[in-house]
């Protein structure tokens, strides 16, 4: 099952990660709000609390441009996947296998 966002919150979660790709860190929400023509920064706020609440981005707290994408599919994450199902019960490989489509990785 993969993470349903709205057109917005993709532009915003694109805008992101393009800012980071070419900057190092995460932008500030006013940089967001003038990068996509957004009315306000509370704007920004909200779209950025639904991209938290749906798992998508997380924020360090106390700090400033603390934003994170969170992304389950690295390489990293897969291949911990793929050995841990080598030795897994029945039971365990079908909690992995069931925790894999939750984060839509591809195992194959």
């Amino acid at each position: 099952m993969k993470v349903k966002l709205t057109k917005k919150q993709q532009a915003v979660l694109d805008f992101l990660q393009d800012f980071m790709d070419e900057n190092g860190y995460s932008p500030s929400y006013r940089e967001i709000m003038m990068g996509l023509g957004l009315s306000s920064v509370s704007a920004v706020a909200e779209h950025v609390e639904n991209l938290v609440e749906k798992g998508v981005l997380k924020k360090e707290p106390g700090e400033s441009r603390s934003l994170v994408i969170l992304d389950y599919k690295h390489e990293e994450t897969v291949d911990l996947f793929k050995v841990r199902l080598l030795t897994a019960t029945e039971d365990e490989r079908r909690v992995l296998l069931a925790a894999a489509e939750l984060l839509n990785l591809d195992l194959e």
